[in-house]
């Protein structure tokens, strides 16, 4: 059976759960749980009935997986097509601009399918256990399955514009699902503060999209791809000519779409939100922050990769900004209590991973490795990352707290998630043979290749990494003995439901790193053959073992040494732990300067100058209302008065004009 035709059943199963729960949810709340985990099971069953067929089925042309259409329809048509004879391969023709709803499948698409609905599946089936008993459990299966639509929509998108309206549906859907507390203050602050932050960067990507695809003549993917990228063709001809500031406008358009995915994916300066987004509940943390919203934008630069390789400005900028968010999360990570905001920093550093690695890709055969790595990163980044939240799940389930003074000594009361959060401390800190050890080393060899400074600031962050998330982890399982700060002991640890889904995503772990991946995705999409660098493999596990070593020291057991080298710090720990007081940035920026110096006077001549005109004009209005009231008396006599008076001024301007 050829599953192609029917792949838009996957966007159509969660869009119709989203429709049933959100409806009729409140008359059956127990059952909402279960029909959005069944459909989301169809839904991955048939992911990955695509992905077999794709990538093992299909027949390749000239070694390269193609680009498969399974649904196309035309939904504005702004100007008909006029393409003349082909030069160079590329329609030099003008025209044909139109807005359509494709469903596309290419290897990376295809990837994030079996990414974004295993993940979503193994959420839903932990929510059975985490959400039962909530007031509103039909509301948040309603939430999940309307975001699942969205982030599947966005990954299948076949054009730009298509991708960006799905794109804002992912943020609404975000934004529902972190604001689901709306009774806690902070979870309502959190959820616009999202909102807001991601709603500016994505005005930078809709401008981009506004100047990408004036120039190309297109919102299609594959043509974009082919007019931007051929040689001495009229369209990448127009675009690289200097615009503005002295910069072509394809670098500014594919600068302000990279915007729109900092945003998305959280790098800095744009990260502000993805920390206080954690107010949600924390299986949506897992699926939102960990696994499938925040690499919507590394996934927006993957789609255009081809564009930005022909544009080395934007791509650097890609990869500075990418090593650098890395690093500076990463520091704020080693310094933070609240085990979720760990994780929150822990991810954006390893987006920043994903992000500089694209940034140091090259393009065709082997030089794409760093392509490769990225999106490998991002699959096996998936499995540990939505791990590590769910176990902090069972852990928080279990404390009622999410600070670590309040755990400690949890192994032998959580045998389990003490278990599954080792293999995934062990795999985000590269520990071989698990998955993430495979992704970071062709990650951190590809930077070696061709950026020796990115590199070297890539091996102090996986060092940093492997530091952290011991602390964290040592903080919980080991430390002190435990002992219970909540009234209601825990005889045990997490139900069946929330334990599945954590041995799932543990065996994930373990063996998805043995997937050749690199057979199967790349820039331009051949199969590439890596070699094993052992003397760069064993620098890189050597930065994670000293970072595991340095946290063993400190965290195994109670003592003062941490706390002792906090204190001799000083200021550094403390602006680590105040975050580097960027969001005090952000508030001064907003509240001191735009506040009050620019939105302040324009209240006040709003309100003085503007309505005081329109208050002078209705009060005119009412004084000769007034004064001319008296004319109305209701006496016929008095209207036949006027009207011969008037008869006769008319008279006389009319005897003088026509004197």
């Amino acid at each position: 059976m050829n599953i192609f035709p029917y792949i838009s059943l996957v966007l159509i199963i969660p869009l119709t759960v989203f429709l049933v729960t959100g409806i009729f949810g409140k008359r059956f709340q127990q059952l909402s749980g279960i029909l959005g985990t069944l459909g989301l099971f169809a839904a991955a069953c048939i992911s990955y009935l695509c992905a077999y067929q794709y990538f093992f089925e299909t027949e390749k042309i000239n070694a390269v997986y193609q680009t498969i259409i399974s649904f196309k329809h035309t939904w504005l048509q702004f100007t008909v097509a006029n393409i003349l004879p082909l030069q160079g391969g590329v329609p030099e023709g003008r025209g044909g601009l139109s807005i359509d709803f494709t469903i596309m499948l290419d290897p990376i698409s295809v990837m994030m399918l079996v990414v974004i609905t295993t993940v979503s599946l193994m959420v839903h089936i932990y929510s059975l256990g985490y959400m039962h008993g909530e007031e509103r459990y039909a509301t948040y299966f309603s939430f999940l399955s309307l975001f699942t639509f969205s982030m599947l929509g966005l990954v299948l998108a076949g054009n730009i514009f298509q991708l960006y309206m799905f794109w804002e549906l992912v943020g609404v859907s975000s934004f529902l699902l972190i604001g689901y507390y709306f009774d806690k203050p902070s979870a309502v602050a959190a959820a616009k503060k999202a909102f807001i932050v991601t709603r500016f960067a994505d005005l930078g990507f809709l401008a981009g999209i506004l100047l990408l695809s004036y120039y190309a003549e297109s919102l299609d993917f594959q043509t974009i791809i082919l007019r931007m990228t051929t040689e001495n063709s009229s369209f990448i001809t127009s675009a690289s000519s200097p615009s503005f500031i002295g910069a072509s406008a394809i670098t500014w358009a594919l600068t302000l779409i990279f915007i729109g995915g900092a945003g998305k994916s959280a790098m800095f300066p744009l990260h502000i939100w993805l920390p206080d987004a954690m107010e949600g509940p924390t299986p949506v943390s897992a699926l939102i922050h960990a696994a499938t919203m925040v690499v919507a934008g590394v996934f927006l630069v993957a789609r255009l990769f081809p564009v930005f390789h022909n544009v080395p400005v934007t791509l650097e900028i890609v990869s500075y900004v990418g090593i650098f968010s890395a690093f500076f999360a990463a520091v704020i990570a080693c310094t933070q209590t609240d085990i979720k905001r760990v994780l929150a920093y822990s991810t954006m550093s390893q987006i920043g991973y994903m992000m500089f690695a694209l940034g140091v890709s090259g393009f065709k055969g082997n030089e794409g490795e760093g392509f490769s790595a990225s999106m490998f990163h991002l699959f096996t980044h998936a499995m540990f990352k939505a791990l590590l939240f769910l176990a902090a799940g069972a852990v928080i389930h279990y404390v009622h707290s999410n600070e670590m003074k309040d755990m400690g000594g949890l192994r032998k009361k959580m045998p389990v998630t003490n278990a599954v959060f080792l293999i995934a401390c062990l795999a985000i800190s590269g520990v071989p043979p698990l998955s993430g050890f495979f992704s970071k080393e062709e990650i951190l060899t590809a930077a070696f290749n061709h950026n020796i400074i990115i590199y070297i600031f890539g091996l102090l962050t996986a060092c940093l990494t492997a530091f952290y998330m011991f602390r964290l982890y040592l903080s919980i399982f080991w430390n002190k003995t435990f002992e219970s700060h909540h009234h209601a002991e825990h005889k045990s640890e997490a139900p069946f439901s929330m334990l599945f889904p954590l041995i799932f995503l543990a065996i994930a772990t373990i063996v998805v790193g043995f997937i050749p991946f690199t057979h199967f995705i790349s820039p331009d999409g051949t199969s590439i053959e890596t070699e094993f660098h052992f003397n760069l493999a064993t620098i890189a596990v050597s930065a994670g073992l000293l970072g595991i070593a340095i946290a063993l020291f400190l965290y195994t057991k109670q003592n003062v040494r941490a706390e002792n080298i906090s204190r001799s710090l000083g200021g550094i720990y403390q602006s680590a732990y105040k975050k580097f007081y960027v969001d005090e940035v952000y508030l001064f920026i907003t509240k001191d300067i735009i506040f009050n110096l620019i939105s302040r006077p324009a209240a006040w001549i709003d309100k003085n100058m503007v309505d005081g005109l329109m208050k002078l004009i209705a009060g005119v209005s009412e004084m000769f209302s007034e004064a001319i009231k008296p004319i109305q008396s209701g006496k016929i006599a008095d209207y036949v008065m006027w009207f011969f008076a008037g008869v006769i001024l008319l008279s006389v301007f009319a005897v003088y004009i026509f004197s």
